[in-house]
């Protein structure tokens, strides 16, 4: 079969020919109908020898975390799975057996590292690939009518800021201010999350003018450049003090000074970017009764959740399909910032 692989570390990703996987037992083989590309992949792929080595990732590696397909092959003992169904894989597994993992919070599981189990595309095989396997049944979510590849991206690109959103829900009340940083892959999913899911005054803030039209389209009240001005710019036209909840898709010094900017007592600092910050903390160090959080993907049953915003048409992701064979180009245009939603690749 055809897979888009990792192969060499600072080298662009190559679709190259390996062996059709063939499930064990307690495992699912998926003939795989849709993968995204996710900034993450990217991270990876940018990092040097040395910072490669401390992931342990291996080499070649097929990419993809976000995953849909039709169950094809099922393993020895699998009784709770469907050959033909179409489903969705999640991502950020966990042992299964703590109590994270049993209240579907593998994402936080504590034991995952430890035992070397890593999500598919980013430690082990993922789904740029004809076909994939998935080490447990319990980690397909069902995807119903939902066209696979509109929606594969909400795996990851809906499920993140989702739970980042579902974790600020407390301060998001009538008369609130929503600020969301970076308007890319899963900030305008965002956007859409809090005008369907919260009352608050939707604010977005990015350095390219197209997003800014891109996030008032999919509907944002207000869309500023974000630079150093933009505190006073929304004081100046949304005039409600700080903000309740800032959601930043970017994470980096630039924008924690916008961030503190923005914030006053009571905000809730959500970090959702693939980076790492400096700051001041504790009680004479941040505006009091404030929150910094860095939340990390979500949960199953938050998948579960964000399917059925999809279906309700209450949400929904902008995407470019590539073929399996134009998968390098969909990195190169991720990587370039020549996306305006998320790239889709169909085998």
């Amino acid at each position: 079969m055809k897979a888009l692989q990792y192969v060499q570390v600072g080298k662009p990703p190559e679709v190259r020919e390996v062996p059709t996987p063939e499930p064990g037992p307690g495992e699912v083989r998926l003939k795989v109908t849709a993968a995204g590309a996710c900034h993450s992949d990217s991270f990876v792929m940018g990092l040097s020898e040395e910072q490669y080595a401390a992931f342990g990732y291996p080499l070649p590696m097929t990419l993809g975390h976000e995953g849909v397909g039709v169950i094809d092959a099922l393993g020895e003992g699998v009784r709770v799975a469907e050959l033909g169904e179409s489903v969705a894989v999640y991502g950020p597994q966990g042992c299964g057996r703590c109590k994270p993992c049993a209240e579907g919070s593998e994402n936080y599981c504590p034991h995952a590292a430890g035992l070397g189990i890593t999500p598919p595309g980013l430690g082990s095989d993922g789904a740029m690939a004809e076909y994939m396997i998935v080490r447990d049944p319990r980690l397909l979510i069902p995807l119903g009518d939902l066209d696979p590849a509109e929606n594969v991206a909400l795996t990851d690109a809906g499920l993140t800021p989702y739970h980042a959103v579902k974790g600020s829900m407390e301060f998001l009340v009538p008369g609130s201010v929503a600020v969301v940083i970076g308007v890319g892959g899963l900030g305008h999913v965002a956007v859409q999350m809090l005008r369907a899911m919260t009352s608050a005054t939707v604010v977005a803030l990015d350095i390219s003018e197209s997003k800014l039209e891109f996030a008032r389209e999919v509907g944002a009240h207000y869309a500023f450049l974000s630079d150093e001005n933009a505190a006073q710019r929304i004081a100046e036209e949304v005039g409600t003090g700080p903000a309740a909840a800032i959601f930043d898709f970017v994470t980096n010094d630039k924008v924690l000074e916008i961030i503190d900017a923005l914030s006053g007592p009571r905000t809730d600092m959500v970090l959702v970017g693939a980076g790492a910050v400096q700051r001041t903390v504790g009680l004479l160090g941040q505006p009091f009764g404030s929150r910094v959080r860095a939340p990390y993907w979500g949960t199953r049953p938050e998948l579960m959740e964000v399917f059925e915003l999809a279906r309700t048409g209450q949400v929904s992701v902008e995407t470019e399909h590539f073929t399996l064979d134009d998968g390098p180009e969909a990195y190169r245009k991720l990587h370039d910032g020549e996306l305006r939603g998320r790239a889709v690749v169909v085998p």
